[in-house]
């Protein structure tokens, strides 16, 4: 186990600034001539940063006095596990469970979520030994900058950005579907059509206000997110003892209306519902 010393310590300063320096600390956007010089070493500075690679002291002690704000840990083992319970009882089970089972699976639709369960364990798995190893906020990028160097860091962590942007409109979207069936409203009803697309000012104002809790406090998110979590498990219990009790064994056959391949495209998308997990790693 490392100890941070005084020497280490983060230097603290008021969160909210508005300097010049504050949005574009680095010493290349001073002035023209230094911006200008940092244009003529574009090619061996991408020389530099494709291939060096970071290490566990430079991220665990140099970014972290950098970064000028400690982050305090207010999550505990029981928020986290919550957390993660939260990224996966969502949208992708209530949603992509009846379309994959129509077009690809069938009844075989649980196979193909043990498939792409397994999958995303075995990338728990690595994300937990990460975390253990190099505890630092960076998550996925932080891991890659040691591993493999900071362009496959740089590539990766476009990636998350572009997942957490879909994921998250993906999931907006469906609250605005759910409500309009819970008004016994067509999926769609409440989107404004706009030539060839549906606009969904319901699903902004979701992602505002979601966005707007998780600023305020994260702990508070935490709590917010063990009453959606409550909620959502007691419609799932409702689901299944409503469809063991209407069941019927017809409805099981054929159970590979598709094969192997029916089965393994369905778990391509359900892996899906597993999304969420590499964010446990990176408030931990």
């Amino acid at each position: 186990m490392s100890y941070i010393g005084k020497e280490d310590e983060v230097q603290q300063r008021p969160y909210w600034r508005w300097s010049k320096v504050d949005f574009l600390p680095e010493e290349s956007f001073q002035n023209w001539n230094t911006y200008l010089s940092a244009l003529s070493q574009i090619y061996s500075r991408f020389n530099d940063r494709l291939l060096s690679r970071s290490d566990d002291a430079n991220e665990i002690t140099q970014l972290r006095k950098q970064s000028e704000n400690d982050m305090k840990r207010c999550l505990t083992w029981w928020d986290l596990t919550w957390f993660g319970f939260g990224s996966v009882i969502g949208a992708g089970i209530f949603v992509l469970t009846g379309q994959e089972a129509h077009h690809h699976a069938g009844p075989a639709i649980v196979l193909s979520y043990v498939a792409s369960g397994i999958s995303a364990m075995l990338s728990v798995f690595c994300y937990t030994e990460f975390a253990v190893e190099i505890p630092v906020a960076g998550g996925s990028f932080a891991y890659l900058r040691i591993e493999l160097g900071d362009f496959v860091a740089f590539i990766t962590a476009g990636n998350i950005l572009l997942e957490s942007i879909v994921g998250g409109a993906a999931v907006a979207r469906a609250w605005t579907s759910y409500f309009a069936c819970l008004l016994n409203r067509q999926p769609d009803s409440l989107r404004i059509p706009k030539g060839n697309y549906l606009l969904d000012p319901i699903a902004v104002a979701v992602l505002a206000i979601a966005a707007t809790i998780a600023m305020i406090s994260t702990k508070k998110t935490s709590q917010l997110n063990w009453i959606a979590i409550a909620l959502n498990t007691l419609v799932i219990l409702f689901v299944l003892i409503a469809g063991f009790a209407h069941a019927s064994t017809s409805n099981l056959t054929p159970f590979l209306p598709h094969g192997a391949k029916g089965i393994f495209q369905a778990a391509a998308i359900v892996y899906f519902a597993y999304g969420g997990f590499d964010s446990i790693a990176t408030m931990a």
